[in-house]
């Protein structure tokens, strides 16, 4: 049965990186954006990162463009704002697609594995699901993830636990994470 352990993604100098690396670890894979009513997530996701991870807890960052071009500039770009603006130290990968042609295989597979279920409830669910759909159009049958920040918990044998959409508060992520680590 595949894991994430099975795939290899580039880091932000484009060197291959085996997930096979994080073998043993809770991981909450994230595709991020810099520009994005969400960005305000790196401040709980560092806080987490810094909290946790000398239990065997990491956050793997891979930022992506494709929902309304927030995502501009290149990875090292991306990776000075989010140090400087947010104090993120977590790995943060090369940019991706997470959806259509060129989609990262890694998010295809954790899309399929946990595929979306909806937003939540409430106006501004339904104002970003609106939103979404517009923008995912393009993508058809490829359209894994539905927006930015968009998580995926993956237990220490590297199976996908469970996928938080964006509109997720992020203290039920963390509890998440928490209950899986022991």
């Amino acid at each position: 049965m595949k894991n994430v352990y099975d795939f290899t993604v580039k880091d932000r100098s484009g060197n291959d990186v085996s997930l096979n690396e994080y073998q043993g670890k809770v991981l909450l894979i994230v595709n991020t954006a810099t520009g994005c009513g969400f960005t305000p997530h790196y401040d709980p996701l560092e806080a987490m990162y810094r909290d946790l991870r000398d239990k065997g807890f990491e956050i793997l960052d891979f930022p992506c463009n494709q929902f309304a071009n927030q995502a501009p500039g290149d990875a090292d770009e991306i990776h000075s704002f989010c140090k400087l603006k947010f104090g993120v130290e977590f790995p943060q990968f090369a940019k991706i697609d997470v959806n259509g042609e060129n989609t990262e295989p890694l998010f295809a597979f954790l899309a399929t594995e946990k595929p979306f279920v909806g937003f939540g409830n409430g106006i501004k669910n339904a104002a970003l699901k609106k939103f979404a759909d517009m923008n995912n159009k393009k993508f058809g049958d490829k359209a894994y993830i539905k927006w930015n920040f968009t998580k995926f918990l993956i237990d220490r044998n590297g199976n996908v636990i469970e996928r938080f959409e964006p509109t997720t508060d992020m203290t039920e992520v963390r509890k998440a994470i928490e209950q899986l680590l022991g």
